[in-house]
C-alpha cells in the first residue's frame, strides 16, 4: 500500500488552502450579499463554488479524505479550456472575461496535478476493488 508522504500531505493543504481563500474572498461576499432576488446560472455557479470554499477547509484537515476536491478542481478547469476557451480562442478570440477564467484555470492546472500524490490516486481510486454493488 502506498503511503503518502507528510510534505504530499502539506502541499495538498496549501493547495486546499489557496482555494478556499481565493473563493473565499471572490465568491462569498457576492453569497453572503446576494440581493437581487433573482435566481440564474451565475448564483448557480456561485453555489457550487461556495461548496467547493468550504469542502477545501474540510482538505486542511483531511487531505487524503477530501482528494476528490482537487480531482474536481482539476478537471472542471481542464474541461473549461479545452471545450470552451480552446475554441472560443481558435474561432473569434477571447473577450475579457474568458481571458479572466483561462488565467486562473490556467494557475490550477498547473497547482493541482503538483498537490495530487498521483501514485495514490492510481492505487486507490484505479487499481483498488470498487465497493459491492449489491
Amino acid at each position: 500500500m502506498y503511503k503518502v508522504s507528510v510534505l504530499r500531505l502539506n502541499v495538498m493543504r496549501a493547495m486546499y488552502l489557496l482555494m478556499a481563500v481565493g473563493l473565499g474572498i471572490t465568491i462569498w461576499p457576492g453569497i453572503i450579499s446576494f440581493d437581487s432576488g433573482v435566481a440564474d446560472s451565475y448564483t448557480v455557479i456561485d453555489a457550487l463554488l461556495g461548496a467547493l470554499a468550504l469542502l477545501s477547509l474540510i482538505g486542511l484537515r483531511y487531505p487524503l479524505r477530501m482528494l476528490p476536491v482537487l480531482l474536481f478542481e482539476l478537471l472542471w478547469k481542464l474541461i473549461w479550456i479545452i471545450a470552451f476557451a480552446l475554441r472560443m480562442w481558435l474561432n473569434m478570440g477571447l473577450n475579457e472575461y474568458a481571458i479572466e477564467v483561462l488565467m486562473a484555470c490556467l494557475m490550477g492546472l498547473i497547482l493541482a496535478p503538483i498537490a495530487i500524490p498521483w501514485r495514490y490516486v492510481i492505487e486507490y481510486y484505479i487499481k483498488a476493488q470498487g465497493n459491492p454493488w449489491r
